[in-house]
């Protein structure tokens, strides 16, 4: 049996947080490789430096390289940090050169270099501190390990088939000598040039090598126990889920859930691979298991879920419903931004689309290029709305319930600005105003989560 474990960067942000994960680890009997993330606010820290063209790249390199030392003196023993220091200086010396490149910086993917920096040192830190407990650990980047990449900077997705094949060749046989690699998450190899996953994306890098190595089961290790109904900051009387289906999980994960990384879910629903949440400070608690079937669940609902800052863009054009050109022309230009649409919602003469607020003056800048011809009448932006996400058991098949949900909404006196239905039998997606978006929240979860009337 092979399990794949995944630990966030809280999980590995701290000496005692990192010989928790040790302990999880060397506790766990089965074959196992291991996924990590770069220590909390490392990340943070390489974008500012990727992002900024005067700073100090020795000072940048200095605080890292700090940082890391520190946390590495205090959890590995002065044997296993004479071997530590000769990766990790080999390591630093190749991100000051990167650092201190002028040359690189026009590199297209210079930010995903730099950015995916932080995964390549606490992988190296975790690989030593398993070595040190008697462990045959090695640490691999994602170039050991033949993580293919493609996509567009910043924003890369995983070729599975050419990473299974790679992965087979490269990283098999330490798993089945016994060892445990310790792999990096966050990015894959295009061209020979790192291109990360986007924000959050060592849960679809676990993912994508859980798939790759036939696993039986995928570990998402994080900070919190798990999914829960509701979130716990708004609604106190939230529940642990204690287990879903793939595609519960991913509409929850992509409308606002923080637990997981929504790309997540598909590289392993692919392979009917279970995948279990669980937290890495209190290992004690069982966590959400997500796999192929759910139990049916007596309530109408089971979890509710918000995404908040969004603005609906609304377009008129006479008749735009039998002009299909047209709207495929808006969809294309938005696109060239690589902003994201959360809902879109059409009638006979206009089109909305939910949109981050940060997105709009870049999506309407888009919007006026293309209306050269006249052929868009009017545009207009609701800003400050929040988008819900229902999600419940075949929530198609049963009669009865948009009627009962909205009645909820009418119940906190919030008006529903946009409908998004039919697109999964799991979840209806609404949107109203942010000022009663907590308010609709708990009403929802009250009557029809916990079944209170």
């Amino acid at each position: 049996m092979i399990t794949v474990m995944k630990f966030g960067g809280t999980s590995v942000g701290s000496p005692e947080a990192l010989k928790r994960v040790a302990d999880i680890i060397m506790n766990t009997e089965s074959d196992k490789a291991v996924v990590v993330s770069a220590m909390s606010g490392v990340t943070n820290f390489l974008v500012g430096a990727s992002e900024n063209p005067d700073c100090d790249a020795e000072a940048v390199a200095r605080q890292f390289e700090a940082k890391h030392l520190e946390v590495a003196s205090q959890v590995l023993g002065e044997a296993e940090m004479k071997a530590f220091r000769k990766d990790f200086d080999e390591r630093m010396g190749r991100l000051r050169a990167l650092l201190g490149s002028e040359a690189s910086r026009s590199d297209p993917y210079y930010r995903d270099d730099v950015t995916s920096q932080g995964e390549r040192f606490s992988s190296l830190i975790l690989a030593h501190m398993l070595r040190a407990r008697g462990a045959d650990s090695v640490a691999l980047t994602s170039e050991d390990c033949g993580i293919v990449a493609e996509g567009s900077p910043l924003s890369g997705s995983a070729d599975l088939a050419r990473t299974a094949s790679n992965m087979a060749i490269k990283v098999k046989p330490h798993i089945r000598g016994g060892g445990i690699p310790v792999i990096t998450g966050f990015y894959g190899i295009r061209n020979g040039a790192p291109l990360t996953f986007g924000r959050g994306g060592s849960d679809y890098s676990a993912a994508v090598v859980a798939n790759a190595l036939d696993a039986d089961l995928l570990e998402i290790w994080t900070d919190v126990d798990g999914f829960m109904s509701a979130d716990p900051r708004i609604v106190p009387g939230a529940l642990l889920m204690d287990e879903m289906s793939y595609g519960e999980a991913a509409e929850l994960a992509y409308f606002g859930a923080k637990v997981l990384h929504p790309r997540t879910i598909e590289p392993v629903r692919t392979k009917h691979i279970p995948l279990k949440v669980r937290n890495s400070f209190r290992p004690e608690v069982p966590g959400t298991l997500i796999h192929q079937f759910s139990k049916p669940k007596g309530g109408l609902l089971k979890s509710v879920a918000m995404k908040t800052d969004l603005s609906i863009i609304s377009i008129e054009s006479a008749e735009i419903a039998f002009y299909p050109a047209i709207v495929g022309r808006i969809i294309e230009k938005i696109a060239e931004n690589e902003v994201v649409i959360y809902s879109i919602s059409t009638s006979l003469s206009s089109v909305a689309f939910l949109v981050h607020n940060n997105d709009v003056k870049a999506t309407l800048n888009k919007l006026n290029s293309i209306n050269t011809s006249g052929d868009i009448e009017m545009i207009e932006v609701k800003s400050n709305v929040a988008l819900i996400c229902a999600v419940g058991d075949d929530l198609l098949g049963r009669c009865g319930v948009s009627g009962d949900i909205f009645s909820a909404v009418k119940e906190a006196r919030a008006n529903v600005e946009m409908i998004s239905e039919g697109a999964s039998d799991v979840s209806l997606n609404f949107v109203v105003p942010m000022s009663k978006v907590t308010d609709v929240i708990s009403v929802l979860h009250k009557k029809y989560v916990r079944g209170e009337q």
